[in-house]
């Protein structure tokens, strides 16, 4: 058991998601940096699908009920045990009783908290995972939430640290063709794969709206609602692209002009606003 002492701008608990579930309007959800969910898993020896704790920017501070194997990664950041500096992306020992805080990231937005045995609240439609959009599953913690760990049977890793991701400034990424990418003139397209891009102050586990010059259509017809997946770059009357994320409304009624491969949308649920991004269209 863990105890939450404070819970900085958001936390939540996510794990690879709940796929297959669209038909009843619902999204896989699931951590919006799943890589690095993975990687805090592996750290403490859990399953990769394990039940961990996203944070947003920090702040968050937990109390061991009993002792645990915890691990950080994710963005970069330190980590405070008993008000002693330590570092993310390595495990670390809790005793019972041990306070530990995670601390603002250097970089990127995104940390993920996972406990040797994975938080343990129960599942629904298959999955831990906190679905801000739909209302399924924990809600966002709070001050106060007393969190079960589940127990592992799995051996403990013999992996003492992982490297920290590297900063990228533009990050770039890489672009397939969408849907509709016909429904947008030459030049737009040329314009998406070549001008560098703002992330906006509108960011959420939804999705990243993008700051830049607006995108010209080709076809300005209505588009009935269609399927959304993450990664899709959905671009609105503004003319300015957003990037869906983990959390994506299962459909969406604007052109889908090209989708974000599924690595790389774990490195874009890390931007922060004003940074810079740049598309590299793999075909078209």
């Amino acid at each position: 058991m863990i105890i939450v002492e404070r819970s900085g701008p958001l936390a939540v608990i996510e794990d690879l998601g709940r796929p297959g579930y669209a038909d009843l309007g619902v999204s896989p959800s699931g951590a919006a940096d799943r890589g690095s969910l993975r990687a805090a898993n592996r750290l403490v020896g859990n399953p990769e699908d394990a039940a961990a704790i996203e944070i947003l920017l920090g702040g968050l501070s937990i109390t061991a009920q009993e002792s645990a194997w915890i691990a950080v990664a994710g963005a970069p950041t330190d980590l405070l045990i008993n008000d002693r500096a330590d570092a993310s992306h390595h495990p670390v020992y809790l005793r019972a009783g041990d306070r530990m805080e995670v601390l603002a990231p250097r970089t990127g937005l995104r940390s993920y908290l996972a406990v040797r045995g994975g938080i343990d609240v129960p599942a629904v439609l298959g999955s831990r995972s906190a679905d801000l959009l739909a209302g399924l599953g924990p809600a966002p913690l709070r001050p106060g939430d007393r969190l079960p760990v589940g127990r592992s049977t799995l051996p403990q890793p013999g992996i003492d640290v992982l490297p920290l991701p590297a900063a990228e400034e533009p990050l770039r990424v890489t672009l397939l063709p969408g849907p509709r990418t016909d429904w947008f003139t030459e030049a737009a397209l040329n314009s998406l794969g070549s001008q560098l891009w703002r992330v906006g102050s509108d960011l959420d586990r939804t999705g990243v709206r993008l700051d830049g010059e607006p995108l010209e259509r080709r076809i300005t017809d209505e588009l009935p609602s269609e399927g959304l997946i993450r990664g899709a770059v959905q671009v609105p009357p503004s003319g300015l692209p957003i990037i869906f994320g983990s959390n994506h409304p299962v459909t969406g009624g604007y052109p889908v002009v090209g989708v974000v491969p599924d690595a790389d949308c774990d490195r874009v649920a890390q931007l922060r606003p004003g940074d810079g991004l740049r598309f590299s269209w793999a075909a078209r």
